[in-house]
């Protein structure tokens, strides 16, 4: 009979690391688990736990519906500030969702243009080794690839997102350092009215507020505002969204010969998405309501 202060124990033994007691592994999987059970139940004071099976083991855990043996990742909040910054973002939007009703509504347009700005570093060129098959009817109903794969190296994409209507300014460089951040402000500058005011939702990543970046604001004063994100607060970033639709749509399964086909395919698919923008909006504004 396995008492509840062994089972105990042995809840208490699967939520501490194998590493901690003297094994390689970092996580638990139920045979070495119900191994270190048995191994050490008699000096644990359980000896009615010295024959227990993995089945054993298994059962005392679902109890608890624990399974030490995966890991489920988590976004500690490290910025001190994160609720009022979350919530500088969110008035941010409130506010473009309602300037988008004013327009709509035939009213002039506000002398403010809100853009949603980050990278995507680390997009990887890959070609093929052998060419990709078709499918064909009656034999394989998908195409064909070849596993192997060569890596013909990385690009950044630096996009801005218009929040009112939709487009998308953006470059593909080699690299994410001050000086691309700053041709992509000055596309910016260049693609909107000079008597607004350009206000950009973004992370404190340091190209974004590097000493050259700042000497780049200081030559246009009032142009830009920036509303930073808080640290581990990039899901607050709307651009993250159009990231997330390259990756489902031209970027996906993507195959090129060279690092320059990449970059003219992906500007090519910016291009495909101007054609047709959507807006796109937060929709939930829960944080911003009274207690």
């Amino acid at each position: 009979m396995i008492g509840d202060d062994a089972k105990a124990w042995v809840v208490h033994v699967a939520c501490s690391k194998p590493k901690d007691l003297g094994y390689a592994a970092e996580v638990w999987s139920r045979q070495a688990l119900a191994r270190h059970i048995r191994e050490h139940a008699v000096e644990a004071g359980f000896p009615a736990l010295s024959r227990a099976a993995k089945a054993t083991v298994h059962r005392i855990l679902a109890a608890q519906t624990l399974h030490p043996e995966k890991v489920k990742y988590y976004l500690e909040r490290r910025d001190p500030d994160f609720e009022g910054k979350m919530r500088n973002i969110l008035i941010v939007y409130q506010d473009v969702e309602l300037q988008n009703a004013r327009r709509a509504a035939g009213e002039a347009a506000s002398g403010t243009i809100t853009v949603s700005v980050d990278e995507k570093p680390g997009v990887q060129a890959i070609a093929n080794t052998a060419p990709d098959l078709p499918p064909v009817p009656g034999q394989h109903p998908k195409t064909g690839r070849d596993h192997e794969y060569e890596r013909l190296g990385t690009c950044s994409i630096l996009a801005a997102l218009d929040l009112q209507d939709g487009h998308i300014t953006a470059r593909v460089e080699d690299r994410h350092r001050s000086v691309e951040f700053i041709s992509l402000l000055s596309d910016l500058d260049a693609r909107y009215p000079p008597d607004c005011t350009i206000r950009i939702i973004l992370d404190n990543h340091s190209a974004h507020i590097s000493k050259e970046t700042r000497a780049f604001l200081s030559t246009r004063p009032n142009r830009f505002q920036y509303v930073l994100t808080p640290k581990h607060g990039s899901w607050l970033n709307i651009v993250e969204t159009l990231f997330g639709k390259m990756a489902r749509s031209f970027l996906r399964h993507i195959r090129v010969q060279s690092l320059a086909e990449l970059k003219a395919r992906i500007l090519k698919g910016i291009a495909e998405i101007n054609a047709a923008p959507v807006v796109h909006r937060w929709k939930n504004f829960k944080a911003l309501e009274p207690d």
